[in-house]
């Protein structure tokens, strides 16, 4: 019977596959309307970007692709509302595997001392209907700096590809790398460093 009903669901998405309107979840975007519970990240629909002005002519842009994050939500008290988060700064990715290299060595991000990069929140504001102000610990590098990530919540439901309930939501925070020892080249290449979240999470 199991086996039948997946078929059944794997039909009706594949006869949906066309019809993105018919698959678009209907979603609560106010926080108070957006169901409570701890969440786990969807990996496969998080991007986790960095910013950093060059020499004034451009914003160099890089990612991480691995990482993990939970949040437990309170609809009732949002101040009730961590974030907890984990980058592996291995899992740099500039598009140049010799640059790559490069940020993960001693001179950069020396990962071999220092494997992970973590956000863990302490307090958490309200600041309009879809926006939360998270402030917590950085730990960057053996150093732990207070910053303010500001998050806007997208909007939550059900996931009919899932069936899991999903929270979208975008963030972003700006740090001086220097701060955490990180002082090479500035100002040639800049001190703020610009991180930028978009992310899925599934309600456990």
């Amino acid at each position: 019977m199991r086996a039948l009903i997946n078929v059944l669901y794997l039909v009706l998405i594949f006869s949906l596959a066309g019809c993105g309107q018919l698959i678009q979840p209907s979603l609560k975007h106010d926080l108070v309307e957006i169901k409570p519970g701890n969440y786990s990240l969807d990996k496969q629909h998080t991007s986790i970007l960095f910013k950093v002005n060059h020499m004034g002519l451009s914003t160099f842009v890089g990612r991480f692709n691995e990482f993990d994050a939970s949040l437990e939500y309170n609809a009732d008290d949002i101040t009730q509302s961590r974030l907890q988060a984990v980058i592996e700064m291995r899992s740099v990715d500039v598009n140049n595997e010799k640059f790559e290299r490069a940020l993960t060595g001693k001179f950069w991000f020396n990962t071999e001392a220092y494997p992970q990069a973590s956000f863990t929140t302490q307090s958490a504001e309200r600041i309009s209907d879809t926006q939360v102000k998270f402030t917590g610990l950085l730990t960057f590098l053996g150093e732990q700096k207070p910053i303010d990530l500001m998050v806007t919540f997208n909007g939550a439901g059900n996931n009919m590809l899932t069936r899991k309930y999903t929270l979208g939501f975008s963030a972003h925070t700006t740090f001086n790398r220097s701060e955490f020892g990180l002082d090479q080249y500035i100002p040639a290449v800049g001190d703020a460093i610009s991180i930028e979240v978009h992310a899925e999470f599934q309600r456990n």
